[in-house]
């Protein structure tokens, strides 16, 4: 994550935008080494009938990072645990 001022943010928005669009960058936004606001990809798919934060979560690239992680339970782990 890149963080940038809010006068930087101000001046370069478009191309911010662009690279949040198209490349799936984030970046921060505050004053004086502070993170005020984040700029993130917005899902391809949006249900209404959950919150924002629950469809960026699901839905965007936020947790792309999870598929290199190992898995810690198989799916006989899950289904004797909650099935």
């Amino acid at each position: 994550m890149q963080i940038i001022s809010t006068t930087n943010a101000r001046k370069n928005i478009s191309r911010i935008v662009d690279r949040v669009k198209i490349h799936g960058e984030v970046f921060g936004i505050g004053r004086r080494d502070s993170i005020d606001a984040l700029i993130i990809q917005f899902p391809s798919i949006y249900n209404r009938n959950v919150n924002e934060i629950t469809n960026i979560n699901a839905l965007s690239r936020s947790f792309d990072f999870l598929e290199q992680e190992p898995d810690l339970y198989s799916i006989a782990d899950l289904r004797k645990r909650y099935v």
